[in-house]
């Protein structure tokens, strides 16, 4: 069960990763970052941040729970 975990948790950071350097490829730098045609990368970009703090934080609860 822990193996399909880290596993689960391996693939979802690898496909956030990948997410954050597409839009960084993507966005139109001469614009600005916060221009109006760069917004959907930047959010993108920011639910894949989220997504791997989400990551980081359900791993560590999943090694604690290990532990007791």
């Amino acid at each position: 069960m822990i193996k399909k975990m880290q596993l689960f948790y391996k693939i979802f950071l690898a496909l956030f990763v990948i997410f954050i350097g597409i839009n960084l490829y993507v966005i139109e730098w001469n614009l600005g970052f916060l221009a109006e045609e760069n917004s959907t990368f930047i959010l993108s970009m920011s639910a894949a941040i989220v997504g791997i703090i989400i990551v980081f934080i359900l791993h560590n609860l999943s090694r604690l729970s290990l532990r007791k």
